[in-house]
């Protein structure tokens, strides 16, 4: 893998965050370009991006700490060694969903018709941040011939990363189709949820990081189990109300 791109004088280039960047840039712009479309002010996106990037990442970390919190109790420093890799998307949804709807809230917006909008570019941007999973060598699969070889874990594995990122793709392409036909508030954010956390059961099969917690399944795929009964429930509310 290749987890230091280059090195310019005293600064280090991570893939990991470099990657991060990328997704956050190619998002937002992407974002705030529907917007224009749209007649909502692309300023409006950009903080929202900016307010959601921030808390998501906080609440990424924090979630991913606790879940190894034995590593990091003997390894404190690394709690903030966000170059190393180790960011939860469940947590990041949670943490940036709440700032963003206190922020929607503070200007008056609506919540469902803004994460309506957002939902495909995140979609977009969270495929570009499992590139820099890959090449930092995180969110690594299991063991497989066939695979691809982990300098750091010094075995072949399963490139979930490289699976995980091709999915988010195909949702992204989905959510646009939908995007662009007449639909609900709400429908948009939902059907991201229920994508991506069917997608995520299963590919937490062939995850090699992750231990099982309860007859044979992982913390993620419970909390997937969730997300996912939640987003149904969703969606037939949203099925039933008005189209606006």
């Amino acid at each position: 893998m290749y987890p230091v791109i280059c090195k310019i004088g005293p600064f280090t280039v991570y893939s990991y965050g470099l990657m991060l960047a990328l997704a956050v840039i190619v998002a937002s712009s992407l974002a705030a370009r529907r917007a224009r479309g749209e007649g909502i002010n692309p300023d409006i996106i950009f903080n929202l991006c900016f307010i959601a990037v921030i808390s998501g990442i906080l609440g990424a970390r924090i979630f991913y700490v606790i879940e190894n919190l034995g590593y990091y109790l003997d390894n404190p420093a690394e709690i903030i060694m966000l170059q190393h890799g180790g960011l939860s998307w469940f947590g990041g949804m949670a943490f940036g969903t709440i700032l963003a709807a206190v922020y929607l809230k503070n200007k008056k917006l609506s919540f469902y018709k803004i994460l309506d909008l957002l939902s495909p570019f995140i979609a977009l941007g969270h495929s570009i941040g499992r590139v820099g999973c890959l090449l930092n060598g995180c969110c690594f699969g299991k063991p497989w011939a066939l695979g691809i070889y982990f300098p750091a874990e010094g075995r072949t594995l399963i490139p979930v990363q490289i699976y995980a990122s091709l999915i988010l793709v195909l949702i992204f392409l989905f959510l646009r189709q939908l995007q662009d036909r007449p639909h609900k508030d709400g429908q948009i954010f939902y059907a991201y949820l229920l994508l991506y956390s069917f997608a995520r059961f299963f590919i937490e099969f062939l995850r090699g990081d992750h231990q099982t917690l309860f007859v044979g399944l992982t913390l993620f795929q419970f909390i997937s189990l969730a997300i996912f009964c939640l987003s149904v429930v969703m969606l037939l509310i949203c099925r039933n109300t008005r189209l606006k």
